[in-house]
């Protein structure tokens, strides 16, 4: 298929965009580069890309494909808390509007990615596709409209899928650092102290980077009736941890290193456990290949050959929301987080569409 992936060069899409390319597929990307100086180790592939901003998507930017890939968006809780607003007119009202241009071109599969945080406050019990949603910040609200919403416009020639991928993991060259597993890791590298900001209790279920990679894969080869219009919880059902206890694996992986609370620390609000049996009864081909342990020790080799250091991930150079705060203070981003004109790290978008398509 031809591709469209929006994000293609944020966490995930740095290690999707050649699983697909390797399978066969031909991939353009869509980014506004908002990270593009938050690179950990190699720069990523260099792929033909369009560098546009999700809300200035318009359908000439759409011809030809068969598919898109949609992961562009504010990607966490504190950077979409920044202002909530702004939030939902990139993750909520964009990609409806990305997914009406997408019907209206005659693409037939949209894949959206949403999220596991979509359950919210759901203590200890399991939840499943057909759950109740309760999610609890800006973030997870606008994940659960846009798969209200683009969900509407399903039909015979327009067929959508909502992957809600449990918390990731994973090394990537655009590695985030304010993922659980990622970010316990970095903390007991660099300090020696694998810390907690909550009491540990709450339920995460995780899941590695290509195997969410690896979904997408499932569901591009898929049946179109056996996805259409489908919610599909992406990791494994033996994956859902406490956070106490993935800090307990951790501990076991980085040498010399204790757990510590911080000070004052007090329940998270989201707490889930899932139900991932679904996606592995619809697509038998896909199994996780990852977990906690795999990825702990991943992490820490990877933290270990680049001499991490905690300034590194705790400031603006990898830290997602100090970064944007970052470019906002010095007038590179205006304040509803577009790029300044002419502040932009490329002038790939101000490019004739034959010149972007062509770019490598």
């Amino acid at each position: 298929m031809r591709i469209l992936v929006t994000g293609h060069n944020g966490y995930i899409g740095t290690r999707l965009v050649p699983i697909l390319m390797t399978a066969g597929h031909d991939v353009v990307g869509l980014d506004s580069e908002l990270f593009s100086r938050c690179t950990f180790g190699p720069e990523p592939s260099s792929i033909r890309s369009l560098q546009v901003d999700i809300r200035d998507v318009h359908a000439p930017h759409l011809d030809g494909f068969d598919a898109i890939i949609h992961m562009a968006g504010l990607a966490n809780d504190p950077l979409g808390d920044l202002n909530p607003q702004v939030t939902y007119e990139i993750n909520h009202m964009a990609s409806v509007r990305l997914a009406r241009l997408a019907k209206q071109t005659g693409i037939p599969r949209f894949i959206f990615f949403s999220s596991c945080s979509n359950y919210g406050a759901a203590g200890d019990s399991v939840r499943n596709e057909n759950s109740e949603l309760s999610p609890v910040t800006p973030y997870a609200i606008s994940k659960v409209r846009v798969e209200q919403d683009v969900s509407l416009l399903a039909d015979s020639t327009f067929s959508p899928v909502f992957l809600r991928n449990a918390t990731a993991y994973g090394v990537s060259q655009r590695l985030r650092f304010d993922l659980v597993l990622n970010n316990l890791v970095a903390w007991a590298f660099t300090t020696g102290r694998v810390y907690l900001k909550s009491d540990g209790t709450p339920w995460r279920p995780i899941v590695h980077i290509e195997d969410i990679s690896y979904a997408v894969l499932a569901v591009l080869g898929a049946p179109r009736e056996l996805v259409h219009n489908q919610a599909l919880n992406v990791g494994a059902s033996d994956e859902n941890y406490q956070i106490c206890d993935l800090a307990e694996i951790v501990k076991d992986t980085v040498p010399g290193c204790r757990i510590e609370y911080a000070s004052g620390a007090s329940p998270d609000t989201r707490s889930y456990r899932v139900d991932f049996s679904k996606i592995s009864r619809l697509l038998p081909a896909f199994r996780t290949r990852w977990n906690a342990r795999r990825g702990a020790q991943q992490l820490y080799e990877a933290y270990r050959g680049v001499g991490l250091r905690l300034e590194d991930f705790e400031g603006p150079r990898f830290k997602r929301i100090d970064h944007v705060k970052h470019l906002l203070a010095t007038g590179r981003l205006d304040a509803t987080l577009r790029w300044v004109p002419g502040a932009a790290l490329s002038h790939l978008e101000q490019a004739p569409r034959e010149q972007l398509l062509s770019n490598t």
